[in-house]
């Protein structure tokens, strides 16, 4: 068995690698800001980062931070790797990275690059966005009596356990260079989704189809973030949206 670290690994998705990873008898450790004993800010660096990784054969790099520096950790934690002669680096991005135009896809493809040109051996997966986040998005913009939505937007969402399952596997193997996208069961419009949470939730809102503008607007509405040749997931936003509410897990 091996020892594996995971950065990010207390998070949406990190926790559920380390749960699969410790259930197939590998040494675990969880790098976060605020988890024992491996509490390390990868923006930082320094002594704490080295001691997480050294002796780890596999590093699972889920970390990442809506406030940026994701570069900067990432320069942080391939140094980190390369001093302690680290095997493998896997990485988790997000399909359409390198075809839409947005802020967060760029730092996503940034960190992809570095990791390809660490010198280390990698494994970069791209899934498409989680039902999570989906949920999280409409919770928010159900708050309001009208719900708007980009017009002529599509999305895939996926279940996180399916992609934690996928990327723990990877990490169990040997590098593979760029992994083939993963995608959610379904292609559907995001009025749609919103729709179907707003029935599950109980909830009645006007939805209404705001058209946009802008480059990453265009990019979306043309589908650059979907994946319907790796329609790969089993669990539908649908089946999802049931479990979460008759399981008590959302406050409507």
């Amino acid at each position: 068995m091996s020892t594996i670290l995971v950065t990010g690994g207390s998070g949406t998705l990190g926790r559920h690698v380390t749960d699969r990873l410790r259930t197939d008898g590998h040494e675990v450790r969880v790098l976060s800001r605020h988890t024992q004993p491996y509490a390390v800010d990868l923006r930082e660096g320094g002594s704490g980062l080295d001691r997480a990784v050294d002796g780890a054969d596999t590093v699972v790099h889920c970390a990442t931070s809506a406030r940026g520096g994701d570069e900067k950790a990432a320069r942080n934690l391939i140094a980190a790797a390369r001093r302690a002669g680290v095997g493998h680096l896997v990485y988790i991005s997000i399909v359409g990275v390198d075809r839409v135009p947005y802020p967060y896809y760029r730092t996503k493809l940034a960190v992809e690059r570095l990791v390809e040109d660490s010198g280390t051996g990698f494994t970069v997966l791209r899934a498409t966005q989680f039902h999570d986040l989906v949920f999280r998005v409409l919770q928010g913009l159900a708050k309001s009596p009208v719900v708007p939505l980009p017009a002529r937007v599509k999305d895939q969402p996926v279940e996180v356990t399916e992609v934690a399952e996928r990327l723990a596997q990877l990490a169990q193997g040997t590098p593979v260079g760029r992994a083939e996208d993963m995608g959610g069961p379904e292609v559907r419009t995001f009025d749609s989704l919103a729709r179907a949470y707003l029935r599950a939730a109980g909830r009645r809102r006007a939805v209404v189809k705001v058209p946009l503008r802008g480059a990453a607007y265009d990019a979306f509405r043309a589908g650059g973030h979907l994946a319907p040749q790796h329609a790969v997931g089993i669990r539908t936003f649908d089946e999802y949206l049931t479990t979460r509410f008759n399981g008590g897990g959302a406050r409507r």
